[in-house]
């Protein structure tokens, strides 16, 4: 008899307490400015096609080229380039 108003009693719908608007926490944008960041870690140098070292943080992927082929890339290099292809 105890399981069964149990069961009942969780089967019934629970109401949602709204907070009046003047009582809602309200949520500001948070922007975090480049300079304040703190410097990544673990990154790796590798070897670009065009001949330069590239300092990359993130992993080595093999993407498909323009031509058809594949081709492999590092990834999150310093700088303004996402993606430098590695010469092999």
């Amino acid at each position: 008899m105890n399981t069964i108003a149990v069961l009942l009693l969780a089967s019934l719908p629970v109401s949602q307490v709204q907070l009046p608007q003047a009582q809602r926490p309200q949520t500001q944008p948070h922007f975090v400015e480049q300079a304040k960041t703190a410097p990544r870690k673990g990154g790796t140098w590798y070897f670009a096609r065009t001949g330069h070292a590239v300092y990359c943080y993130g992993p080595v992927m093999t993407v498909s080229a323009s031509s058809g082929g594949l081709e492999r890339v590092a990834t999150f290099c310093k700088g303004d380039s996402l993606l430098v292809p590695l010469k092999d």
